[in-house]
């Protein structure tokens, strides 16, 4: 694993535990929460940038080749 999956993957599970952790408390401290969900957030965002879309390739979609077949 490369080290900005490891790195994403930090941010998403230490960004949870700290979330999770400051709503767990009785007296819960906003500002613990709230950085927390943006560390989590940071994570969940870098991890989504890697994911390639589903109309970047075009060419290899189902009607396009559907059509090629009937001809």
């Amino acid at each position: 694993m490369n080290l900005s999956r490891t790195l994403n993957f930090l941010c998403i599970l230490v960004g949870g535990l700290v979330a999770f952790y400051a709503q767990a408390q009785q007296n819960q401290n906003a500002y613990i929460l709230i950085g927390g969900i943006a560390l989590l957030i940071f994570g969940v965002y870098r991890t989504s940038r890697n994911i390639p879309s589903k109309l970047d390739n075009e060419d290899e979609t189902f009607l396009k080749t559907e059509k090629e077949d009937e001809v």
